[in-house]
C-alpha cells in the first residue's frame, strides 16, 4: 500500500488507541479494588511503566475491528482489548529480562528492569498478567457470563504453555538446537501468533458470532500473526536501534532460527505478500466493513518499527 493510502489505517489506529490508553491509566491506578487489600506504590508505578510508554496498541485494535464488523465495538470489547494488552505488556517486560532476551530498552524507554529493579520486572509482570483475567471476569465486562468464560479460556490456551509461553520455551531452545522450517513456524505460530490471533478471535466472542464467524477471524488472526514475525525478523536484520525502539540484530547474533535466516530475506519479502493475500481472501466475506482489517494486514507486512 502507498503512503498515501496508509494515512487513514493510522488515523484509524490512533483514534483506537486513545480510548485504550485511558483505560489503561484508570485500571492501573493505585485504589485498590473490592477485594484488594493494597496496590504498592512502586509494583504499581512498575506496571505503569510497562504498560504506558507507547506502542502501536495493535493487538487491542484488533480486537476492537473485530467486534466492529458484527456491531460490537462498545465497552465490553474495550475491556477485553485491555487486558490483552496487559498479557501482551507482561510479555515484554518479561521478555527483556536478563534470564531471557537480556534487553535494555523498550519502546526506546528503559525496560523495567533497568527502570526498577529485576525482582520488581518479575513481579509487575505477574501482576499485570493477572489483572488480565480481572479485567474480562469482572461483571464491568457487561458480557453474558457465557462470553466472559469463552474469552477467559480462550485468552488462557493463547498465553499459556500451548501458546504464548510454551513459543517463548521453544525459542529459547531454538538458541542450542536450530529447529527446520516446520519447527520455526510452530514455534512463531506460538510466541507471537497467538496472542494476535486471539485479538481477532475476540471480537466475534464478544459479539456472540456463529463459530464460523469465530473460526474465520481466528485463521485471519493466524495469518497476520506469521507475517507480524516475518516482518519483524526482517526489521531485525535491516533496521537500527533507533527505529526500532530496542535492540537489533540480537536473532543473528544468538545464532537463532528464523524463516529469514533459512530462505532469504527476498523469500520473505514473497511470504508477506501471500500471507496478506491470504488475509484479505479471508475478510471477503465481510466486505467493505474489513475495510480496516484488510489494512492492518497491509500495515503488519510493511511496518518499519
Amino acid at each position: 500500500m502507498a503512503k498515501d493510502d496508509q494515512i487513514p489505517f493510522e488515523a484509524a489506529l490512533l483514534a483506537r488507541t486513545g480510548p485504550i490508553e485511558a483505560l489503561l491509566r484508570r485500571l492501573l491506578d493505585d485504589r485498590p479494588l473490592s477485594g484488594e487489600i493494597a496496590r504498592p506504590q512502586r509494583l504499581m508505578e512498575a506496571m505503569r511503566h510497562g504498560v504506558l510508554n507507547g506502542g502501536k496498541r495493535l493487538r487491542p485494535f484488533l480486537v476492537m475491528e473485530s467486534a466492529a464488523l458484527f456491531s460490537a465495538d462498545g465497552e465490553a470489547a474495550l475491556r477485553v482489548a485491555a487486558a490483552l494488552e496487559c498479557v501482551h505488556c507482561y510479555s515484554l517486560i518479561h521478555d527483556d529480562l536478563p534470564a531471557m532476551d537480556d534487553d535494555d530498552l523498550r519502546r526506546g524507554q528503559p525496560t523495567v528492569h533497568k527502570a526498577f529493579d529485576e525482582a520488581t520486572a518479575i513481579l509487575a509482570g505477574d501482576a499485570l498478567l493477572a489483572l488480565a483475567f480481572d479485567i474480562i471476569a469482572d461483571e464491568a465486562t457487561m458480557l453474558p457470563a457465557e462470553r466472559r468464560a469463552a474469552l477467559v479460556l480462550a485468552l488462557a490456551r493463547a498465553a499459556g504453555a500451548g501458546g504464548m509461553v510454551g513459543g517463548q520455551m521453544l525459542d529459547l531452545e531454538a538458541e542450542r538446537n536450530r529447529p527446520e522450517e516446520a519447527g520455526i513456524i510452530r514455534l512463531q505460530a506460538m510466541k507471537t501468533g497467538a496472542l494476535i490471533r486471539f485479538a481477532c478471535e475476540a471480537g466475534a466472542i464478544v459479539a456472540g458470532a456463529p463459530a464460523a464467524d469465530r473460526e474465520r477471524l481466528a485463521e485471519f488472526g493466524s495469518a497476520i500473526g506469521l507475517a507480524f514475525q516475518l516482518a519483524d525478523d526482517l526489521l531485525d536484520l535491516t533496521a537500527d536501534a533507533r527505529q526500532m525502539g530496542k535492540a537489533t540484530g540480537k536473532d543473528a547474533a544468538a545464532g537463532k532460527a528464523t524463516l529469514v535466516a533459512l530462505h532469504g530475506v527476498n523469500w520473505a519479502r514473497d511470504q508477506l505478500q501471500g500471507l496478506v493475500d491470504q488475509a484479505h481472501a479471508l475478510l471477503c466475506p465481510y466486505g467493505e466493513d474489513a475495510v480496516l482489517l484488510k489494512q492492518a494486514a497491509e500495515f503488519v507486512s510493511a511496518r518499519n518499527s
